[in-house]
């Protein structure tokens, strides 16, 4: 029988390691977050990197700085081993990206690492105006 809040709890846990690994972009910690052979998109319509190799030169490659952005997330859905997340990752005037973005992440969970992962992001209307 499929535990919703087991799932759930695993979701929030990989989630607060995914936002640790952003702030420190420790190969290590990007590796922890992924089975071995996981696919990680940063768009639903990019080529995935697969493995721990691809994945964290992959992030290492468009990485944020630490302290140049913010992150909040709820999480939306959880079925099986699927979670789906809702975020908004804001960024300072100061950067050269765009102020913030609406993210739709889809991760499958593998005993507490992702197989998958998937961000669907959105620019908002309203990300080029001063809060």
């Amino acid at each position: 029988m499929w535990d919703r809040e087991a799932a759930a709890d695993a979701a929030h846990e990989w989630m607060t390691r995914y936002v640790l690994a952003w702030g420190t972009n420790d190969p290590d910690d990007i590796r922890l977050l992924f089975t071995a052979d996981a696919e990680y998109r940063y768009g639903p319509s990019t080529a995935p990197w697969v493995g721990h190799d691809a994945i964290v030169d992959g992030w290492l490659g468009q990485k944020d700085d630490p302290g140049t952005w913010s992150f909040e997330y709820e999480l939306t859905a959880v079925d099986g081993d699927v979670a789906i997340v809702r975020g908004r990752t804001s960024y300072p005037a100061a950067t050269d990206k765009r102020h913030r973005y609406d993210n739709l992440m889809v991760i499958t969970l593998t005993a507490g690492r992702a197989r998958s992962f998937t961000d669907w992001f959105v620019i908002p209307d309203d990300s080029q105006t001063d809060e």
